[in-house]
């Protein structure tokens, strides 16, 4: 299948680039339901050391999504796209990745696959993915319903989405609101193709390519995401060179729960110098 954001492509990823391109590089991605615009009040903060390249993912924010060929590979696709992007648009250093849940996912297969783009990553409340064949048609078609309710009732899926137990603390937040507002700006059919070809049940496992990483990898959970605390504590048993910090008082969300303690932590690991 192919992306709108090929390497080929006339429509590319929409990308932002946050300030002075000459500086340090942080590529930013996303999760479900968001836009490169969710890191603005990140990169507002870090603009006079860094330059900060703020992505749409396919289907999000103004990024397009096209479902042609084979789903299987849309994501693999997805990943290569990106890095062809951050190769077009950024000088030959090394640059610095942060992801989040879905864009996690994502980031975490593209510092796999492209260990040569990348200094230092943090992963944010995300996994390598579903150890099984099994497993992912099971998440496929879960992922197929939810799909469907974004088509039908956009609104009411914005709603439900948030009752789960994961953003309870960021529903209690004062920055919920502003949350929720900026997820009904998408697309729901984009959304819903978005999920169809990006969710867990369509990404491949990278959970045994973990071990062979080099490149420094923090992993951040919140501490009342339970599930994120416990795959972060078995990715860190697999992968070198990686550390799990959890956020306490904190879900899901917790760059948006607690942003001061996420840009303390991503600048004392980005900027602290590895050993020669």
């Amino acid at each position: 299948m192919s992306i709108t954001a090929t390497p080929n492509s006339e429509t590319p990823l929409n990308t932002e680039n946050a300030r002075d391109s000459s500086l340090p590089r942080i590529l930013f991605l996303h999760g479900f339901l968001g836009s490169g615009i969710d890191w603005v009040p990140i990169a507002r903060e870090l603009e006079n050391e860094y330059c900060c390249i703020l992505v749409d993912l396919p289907g999000h924010g103004e990024s397009d999504i096209e479902a042609n060929g084979n789903p299987d590979l849309f994501f693999t696709e997805t990943v290569d796209a990106l890095a062809m992007e951050l190769s077009r648009t950024a000088a030959p250093e090394p640059c610095f990745l942060v992801g989040y849940s879905m864009g996690g996912r994502i980031a975490l297969s593209l510092l796999l696959r492209y260990p040569e783009l990348f200094e230092k990553a943090i992963i944010v409340s995300a996994s390598p993915g579903l150890r099984t064949e099994e497993e992912r048609l099971s998440r496929r078609e879960s992922d197929e319903g939810i799909a469907r309710k974004i088509e039908r009732n956009f609104e009411g899926f914005i709603e439900a989405w948030y009752e789960q137990p994961l953003f309870a603390s960021l529903k209690n937040h004062p920055i919920f609101k502003e949350v929720e507002s900026e997820r009904k700006i998408n697309n729901p059919s984009n959304l819903a193709l978005a999920l169809r070809l990006l969710g867990t049940g369509r990404q491949p496992s990278t959970w045994d390519e973990l071990q062979q990483n080099r490149v420094p990898i923090q992993f951040f959970a919140g501490e009342k995401d339970l599930k994120f605390v416990e795959i972060g504590r078995q990715m860190v048993n697999l992968c070198p060179d990686s550390s799990l910090e959890i956020f306490a008082e904190c879900g899901h969300t917790l760059h948006f729960e607690n942003r001061e303690l996420f840009l303390d932590r991503l600048t004392t690991f980005f900027n602290k110098h590895q050993p020669s």
